[in-house]
């Protein structure tokens, strides 16, 4: 079993920063897949950003979806047991509810949230114009 807990979320002007944190329990971390997905009101859950054990020592390959490259960094501190996601030049189309997911170390598609196991509960980001 695994357990998920994000916190970082807030209320923040255009242009402006925020980093999620999510910080996981219950079994081992190192190789899990881990991803960051976000629902706005009235749409369906989307990838955001993932990242995924590469095999080799403690290197991660990461993935963005198209509309948060280049503003949004994911990352992950091992001896934490954290995943982040550092969020800059935010805009009012991102603010959602942003929830921390974790799956298998080796999935078919890193983008689809059918491959996740596990969810944190969401915390919720808003941006103002």
């Amino acid at each position: 079993q695994v357990q998920l807990v994000e916190s970082g979320g807030g209320l923040v002007q255009r242009g402006g920063s925020l980093r999620l944190s999510c910080a996981a329990s219950g079994r081992t971390f190192t190789s899990d897949l881990m991803a960051w997905f976000r629902q706005a009101p009235g749409k369906e859950r989307e990838f955001v950003a993932g990242t995924r054990y590469s095999g080799v020592r403690t290197t991660y390959y990461a993935d963005y979806s198209d509309s948060v490259k280049g503003r949004f960094t994911i990352s992950r501190d091992i001896a934490k047991k954290t995943v982040y996601l550092q969020m800059n030049s935010l805009e009012p189309e991102d603010t959602a509810v942003y929830y921390c997911a974790a799956g298998p170390a080796a999935p078919s598609k890193i983008t689809s949230a059918a491959e996740y196991s596990y969810w944190g509960q969401g915390t919720q980001v808003t941006v103002s114009s």
